[in-house]
């Protein structure tokens, strides 16, 4: 198994784990990231945490299929339990979730102590980018690099973030389309705006039709419109 045998998704993710890093990676489906990096020699040990049984018992047998049962620690836990401080883990990797699911690991995390701080988190959310990144300014989280990829006729975002002293300032334009992907604007985020913007013009339309009281909703609605439709417009020029 190598990286090439990974998804378009863990691969791009694999790029950002640092060399001879020593790896958590949470939600680990089959192992295939660590795996794959360890016979890179890209870390220098490994951690596949799953909460669910059967993708426990097939991480374990991806793991020792690639005879690398004493590289690799294969958990059966939830979330960050499955990491110790004394792991020593400086590389995070949880990809494939829902950023708000993604969120709340990182937050459990915390108030159990599993987190050091010393951790490169390498986060790849399926949706939800915007509250988790809003997680990451609030813990003070400097987000050093993004990617936006295509897989499948789907768009997935990685986000790259690492702790500092102080609480970085980021706009909401910035939480929203991400610091570094706004200025990038290559051709997906394009294509991923630009049919986001679709989305919302229909939703406000239905907003406004509704007898309820969605007054705050349609603001929210109205602005992020704006927003998008700057940010499209500015690529344009």
């Amino acid at each position: 198994m190598n990286a090439k045998d990974l998804s378009l998704r863990l691969q791009k993710a694999a790029e950002f784990v640092p060399q001879d890093a020593r790896l958590a990676d949470i939600g680990s489906d089959h192992a295939y990231l660590p795996v794959a990096l360890m016979l890179q020699n890209k870390i220098s040990f490994g951690i596949a945490g799953e909460v669910v049984v059967g993708p426990y018992k097939s991480a374990k047998k991806q793991v020792a299929k690639n005879g690398l049962d004493k590289n690799i620690d294969v958990r059966l836990a939830d979330g960050l339990e499955a990491v110790e401080l004394d792991d020593q883990i400086n590389a995070i990797t949880i990809c494939g979730m829902g950023g708000v699911l993604i969120r709340d690991i990182l937050q459990r995390g915390k108030e159990k102590h599993r987190l050091s701080g010393n951790e490169r988190l390498i986060l790849q959310p399926n949706v939800g980018e915007r509250q988790l990144r809003q997680w990451l300014f609030d813990e003070s989280y400097l987000i050093i690099d993004e990617a936006i990829i295509e897989e499948n006729n789907k768009v997935y975002e990685i986000i790259v973030a690492e702790k500092g002293t102080e609480r970085p300032e980021y706009s909401g334009k910035e939480l929203l389309f991400g610091p570094i992907l706004r200025k990038e604007k290559n051709a997906i985020f394009m294509k991923k705006w630009q049919h986001k913007l679709e989305k919302s013009e229909k939703i406000l339309a239905s907003l406004r039709q509704s007898d309820q009281d969605v007054a705050e909703k349609i603001q929210d609605v109205t602005q992020e419109i704006e927003w998008i439709k700057e940010v499209l417009d500015d690529a344009g020029k």
